[in-house]
């Protein structure tokens, strides 16, 4: 199964969902991650609490998703905070279309262990969501059923975040 994780400036949400689903997944999900506008660079606090949960960021980078026209992935999951008032971007692909409004940690102000906290919530929260993915056995050959699937499967991890 192939994801691709997009968010606005593809540097912290989507960046660690890209990296924990590789990691959790073991070769079962092939995720990557781009943005609508891409800064260019991963946020500096992405890659320190990666590294603290043991996940692999070799190869981690912001990039646009323009650069994943012939990577065809099944799954398109927007990770911005519409609570939050951000605009999410949109993809236009075949893929199933899911959202999963994640809070951005890089945002927080306050001390350096409730940023960090809010870093390693989200990335436990991204890890309850990945594994919510794997157990449900989706098949994406089979569009309706695996699209039916995984909307009820991102109701109920939305629903007990």
């Amino acid at each position: 199964m192939k994801i691709l994780y997009i968010c606005t400036h593809n540097r912290c949400r989507s960046i660690l969902s890209e990296a924990i689903s590789n990691h959790v997944a073991c070769g079962k999900i092939e995720a990557r991650s781009a943005g609508s506008q891409p800064v260019g660079e991963v946020h500096p606090l992405s890659l320190k609490y990666l590294e603290k949960s043991g996940i692999d960021i070799n190869g981690l980078r912001s990039q646009s998703w323009d650069d994943f026209e012939e990577f065809a992935p099944d799954i398109v999951v927007t990770v911005c905070d519409s609570a939050a008032g951000e605009a999410c971007p949109l993809w236009f692909g075949n893929s199933i279309k899911v959202h999963w409004g994640l809070a951005d940690p890089s945002k927080l102000t306050g001390s350096e262990d409730e940023i960090a906290a809010a870093f390693l919530d989200t990335i436990t929260e991204i890890k309850r969501r990945v594994l919510a993915i794997l157990n449900a056995n989706i098949d994406v050959s089979n569009p309706e059923e695996s699209i039916s699937k995984f909307k009820q499967l991102v109701s109920i991890t939305e629903s007990s975040a």
